[in-house]
């Protein structure tokens, strides 16, 4: 089996992939978390590449949300997984996607309600990150997950890959039909960029509401 990378979204951590992590170990898989929290694209992508140029053969790679926009900046990577995520081309970024859909639809682009304190760093709102993130998990892990979230610079809204690996390594995209923290104006796009996509029942953070899932189509492209 291919070892496997696993992104984490931003304000998540690690520690919001132990299920899937631990159920992926147990059966015998290589799996890496690294702890993208706080470090430009530009240095996550860099930390991220290091591991992958390290590894035995060529990962795959499991990226959830804006993991997904340092996926899209890697080489050398066997498969893209987009889990629920932003699939950018060079020169994209968030702010840019967010503004596109208010055009096009005159709705609120950017769904989940931030706070940004002096030194620039976003915070979600627990009550909305229970409804926007964990709105189908159960009441004891979405709290736990609340409790793990942490803030993250607001550069993550105007940072663009240099390179876009959806154009030269195979992927998949999981979209999600509850997904309330990137619009379904942007999905579409999205899951046209890749070279399948399925959907799944559910919300944005499948790894806690539906860790079987996750864990089976992790183990179909290793």
């Amino acid at each position: 089996m291919r070892p496997l990378i696993i992104l984490h979204g931003a304000w998540l951590q690690p520690a919001h992939y132990d299920e899937v992590t631990q159920r992926l170990r147990g059966d015998g898989v290589t799996v890496t978390v690294p702890d993208l929290a706080g470090h430009s694209l530009a240095d996550s992508t860099l930390l991220v590449q290091e591991l992958v140029d390290q590894a035995a053969e060529a990962p795959v790679v499991l990226a959830h949300s804006f993991g997904g926009v340092t996926a899209t900046g890697l080489k050398g990577i066997s498969h893209l997984l987009y889990l629920s995520s932003f699939v950018f081309d060079v020169g994209e970024n968030a702010q840019q996607w967010i503004a596109r859909i208010e055009q096009e639809t005159g709705r609120q682009g950017a769904p989940l309600p931030l706070t940004v304190d002096d030194a620039g760093m976003t915070r979600l709102d627990p009550a909305g990150a229970r409804e926007g993130l964990f709105a189908d998990c159960t009441t004891q892990v979405a709290d736990q997950a609340i409790e793990l979230l942490r803030p993250e610079p607001a550069s993550i809204f105007s940072d663009s890959p240099a390179h876009a690996a959806w154009k030269d390594t195979p992927s998949t995209y999981i979209a999600t039909t509850e997904d309330r923290a990137i619009l379904p104006e942007m999905v579409a796009h999205f899951t046209q960029r890749c070279d399948t996509a399925v959907t799944w029942p559910g919300g944005h953070c499948p790894f806690l509401s539906r860790p079987a899932d996750v864990v089976a189509i992790v183990r179909d492209h290793l």
